[in-house]
């Protein structure tokens, strides 16, 4: 229960965003669910580091996000130019006898990318025409994705998709999860297009789930290289911000270039 509840407490929430939320207010509920995940990547990467520095390598992920929202003439590319600039004159200002420079501007930068730039495709994904519903046939096909191939996983799951990265992960799991993502996004595509996109939506679904399915890894390599087992508690059974929203963080961009590069919206 300490997982499903969280769980339909979330769905809930972010559905009732996208579909009656202005883009206003989805950027003030984005900004610190972003923050929050900035927050906790710093933990990981910066365990020795104090509360108000990783609060300020939040406030520093999140610059992305506002520029591309109050300033939005300058693009994603402004904001992330600024943020690495800024974390460029952080380090040097911090540099010193005994301080890993390298170790953290490389971190940090991976953070800014990681959290910030494709964070922001959030927003650039929801201002497209029909963008709250795209989000949420993105939202189901990763969340659709993690469900089945978790139950999946649990039920036929024999050969190891990952075992030095994610040892419980299955090829069986993936398969079942990559089927339920497809699934989740056609049921949802009937209820939000007039004319549902068939040719384009099953295979960007698939290679979506593919991707996703890259970006929980990748949040595994980084817990492995920090040694962490959950990247925050925050959402219960679910873990933090970054153990549920991996896949959505590697996914959104892929999806938001897709549909621009189709002329679909």
């Amino acid at each position: 229960m300490n997982r499903v509840i969280p769980g339909l407490v979330l769905a809930v929430c972010w559905l009732l965003l996208l579909l009656k939320g202005s883009v206003t207010i989805f950027v003030l509920v984005l900004v610190p669910i972003l923050a929050i995940g900035a927050y906790e990547y710093g933990k990981m990467a910066f365990s020795e580091q104090s509360f108000f520095f990783r609060l300020s390598f939040a406030l520093l992920s999140i610059l992305p996000l506002l520029i591309v929202f109050f300033r939005p003439r300058y693009g994603i590319g402004g904001g992330l130019c600024l943020a690495f600039l800024l974390l460029a004159f952080w380090t040097l200002a911090k540099y010193g006898e005994g301080f890993d420079a390298y170790g953290f501007f490389s971190r940090a930068s991976l953070g800014l990318l990681y959290i910030g730039f494709l964070g922001a495709h959030l927003l650039l994904l929801r201002e497209l025409p029909q963008g709250n519903c795209w989000l949420l046939i993105l939202t189901g096909i990763t969340a659709g994705s993690d469900s089945g191939a978790y139950y999946c996983g649990r039920a036929f799951g024999k050969h190891k998709l990952s075992p030095l990265i994610s040892p419980k992960k299955t090829v069986e799991g993936a398969v079942g999860g990559l089927l339920a993502g497809m699934v989740t996004s056609a049921v949802l595509a009937m209820f939000l297009f007039a004319s549902v996109p068939w040719t384009f939506l099953l295979p960007v679904a698939l290679f979506l789930g593919i991707v996703g399915i890259s970006g929980d890894l990748t949040e595994s390599v980084l817990k492995r290289a920090t040694g962490t087992k959950d990247s925050g508690d925050l959402l219960g059974g679910h873990g933090g911000i970054l153990d549920r929203g991996d896949s959505l963080l590697f996914a959104a961009p892929v999806l938001y270039y897709l549909l621009l590069a189709s002329g679909t919206v």
